[in-house]
């Protein structure tokens, strides 16, 4: 218990707790609405540099044979990502500042989901901005999580940024062409993904190359099919 200088019993608000159910309940929300929609809500999370906007912008080119699609690209500040992924796919896409957030809340992605053409989408794709902690302690109202990791960047991360693989919901092992040239143990890698979460797919893919790709549009057309059900 805390006290002021008079001794006084000082009220304590847990303002993060407070924070974390708001978005909790709007996230709820916006799946209920997504849900009347039939709209599915993909939320892509990993670090700088994993390559994700290559991965999505070839599963793209796959979906968008059977799904309207949408993409919301969300960064501090620039456009590139969102240039590059309409420029390599030509689905409507849109750019999304956090003014200076590492991340996106439910609301802040309903806004973005608003600010989309006026029509209906089978499928919406949100790249969340590159890192891997903030991300994953915001429910944005996706009905799934996707994490990319890439060998470069180690296979310890899932030990060191637990959160993210605990609530992604499949993970994509992403740059394997470059496997010769790094310290990086695939097997282990798995073992510790899954020794944070039991549940999480887990796809082997060369974003550079198209390798794994087809089969994790596959995958998540699946999902899609499942989730309309």
């Amino acid at each position: 218990m805390l006290y002021n200088g008079n001794m006084e019993e000082i009220r304590i608000i847990e303002v993060k707790q407070s924070v974390f159910a708001a978005n909790d309940r709007k996230a709820d929300e916006l799946r209920q609405q997504l849900k009347e929609k039939g709209t599915f809500l993909l939320n892509v999370m990993s670090s700088p540099g994993s390559g994700k906007t290559t991965a999505l912008s070839k599963i793209i080119n796959i979906l968008k044979k059977d799904y309207q699609i949408g993409v919301m690209e969300a960064d501090i500040d620039s456009d590139v990502d969102a240039r590059t992924i309409s420029s390599l796919t030509g689905v409507e896409t849109i750019q999304l500042h956090t003014g200076g957030m590492c991340h996106l809340d439910a609301g802040m992605t309903a806004q973005g989901i608003d600010s989309l053409e006026d029509k209906h989408y089978d499928l919406i794709i949100l790249e969340n901005v590159g890192n891997l902690v903030c991300p994953a302690e915001f429910d944005t109202g996706s009905i799934a999580n996707m994490c990319i990791l890439s060998v470069p960047e180690g296979d310890d991360k899932p030990l060191k940024y637990p959160l993210m693989f605990e609530v992604s919901n499949f993970v994509l092992i992403n740059k394997i062409d470059v496997l010769p040239y790094f310290d990086f143990d695939v097997d282990k890698c798995k073992e510790n993904i899954r020794y944070r979460n039991g549940m999480a797919d887990i796809f082997e893919i060369c974003a550079k190359d198209g390798r794994g790709i087809e089969e994790v549009a596959e995958y998540i057309r699946k999902l899609i099919e499942d989730w309309r059900k």
